[in-house]
């Protein structure tokens, strides 16, 4: 059986201002932490132009990095390209149907200091974890 990172998944712990490929994933789930605005932004190539992206639709919040508290639902809102949290954890899903026209990367810049986790899902093309596809770089 093969696991998640592959078949359903992959990752990028570390993705603050980083362009994120969305080649091979239907969607992306940004995990955002610390007190910071969170600004979401799309390119159609690694190192192009970037361009602010309104497809944050619904977001989640926790005063808890930890797990230790239940997330709180935003509700369908009007399309933004920025969110705001002053403590705890943000959670928000881009789908690659989201992106302009020949737009393959997006990326989630920080204000000051918060910290961005990127994970690609519902993988179009599963391969073992040493093969995926590279999520950012010019190769990716």
């Amino acid at each position: 059986m093969m696991e998640a990172l592959g078949r359903l998944l992959n990752v990028a712990p570390i993705a603050a201002g980083t362009l994120i490929s969305l080649k091979d994933a239907a969607g992306v789930t940004f995990v955002c932490t610390g007190n910071d605005t969170f600004s979401l932004l799309s390119a159609t190539t690694y190192n192009g132009s970037t361009s602010a992206l309104t497809a944050i639709s619904r977001y989640y919040k926790s005063t808890s990095t930890a797990g230790a508290a239940a997330w709180t639902d935003s509700g369908d809102v009007t399309p933004v390209s920025s969110v705001t949290i002053s403590s705890g954890t943000l959670v928000f899903y881009v789908d690659a149907a989201d992106l302009p026209t020949s737009a393959e990367y997006v990326e989630v810049s920080v204000g000051a200091s918060g910290l961005v986790a990127a994970i690609t899902h519902d993988l179009l093309t599963q391969r073992t974890p040493s093969n995926l596809r590279l999520l950012s770089g010019s190769s990716s």
